[in-house]
């Protein structure tokens, strides 16, 4: 590793920890060159499989799309950026882990929703409005009735 400040080749590694999920390590190092430190982290780099849309396009993964639209859903909603954080990130790990080169838009958009009915019935109701994409709204009331495995739906809609 150079060193960032003085471009040194030789730099030593003081200290490695693992982070709190074990998927990256921080390094303190120092340059014997200027004797300055600096801190380095070293990640895994994962591909994500391509995403097949409904319309034929394939595209790639993209992260951003996920995080404006559970923020959208979930905006001014008592749910904190952890969260939200959280959701991301299991929606990531379940990706990675069916070990597949293309995914269809629609398992995305299912892990989303199975997340969010757990989270917040109007967060989930916000993003199946969205997701699902009803012409009307009796059409998307009939959806919500038929959702009997969320207990607020049941309460609230008939």
């Amino acid at each position: 590793m150079n060193c960032p400040f003085c471009k040194g080749k030789d730099t030593k590694v003081l200290d490695s920890r693992l982070n709190k999920a074990g998927f990256s390590i921080r390094r303190r190092r120092s340059c014997p060159s200027c004797n300055r430190r600096f801190t380095t982290y070293e990640s895994v780099e994962l591909s994500m499989p391509k995403v097949f849309k409904k319309d034929g396009r394939r595209e790639d993964f993209n992260q951003s799309k996920l995080v404006r639209s559970l923020e959208k859903a979930c905006q001014k909603l008592p749910i904190s950026p952890k969260r939200i954080e959280n959701i991301i990130d299991s929606v990531e790990k379940s990706l990675i882990e069916l070990n597949k080169d293309e995914i269809r838009s629609r398992v995305i958009g299912n892990l989303i929703m199975k997340h969010l009915r757990d989270l917040h019935p109007v967060a989930y109701i916000r993003f199946a409005s969205v997701y699902k994409n009803y012409e009307d709204i009796e059409e998307f009331f009939n959806y919500l009735k038929e959702d009997t495995d969320n207990l607020f739906f049941d309460e609230h809609l008939q």
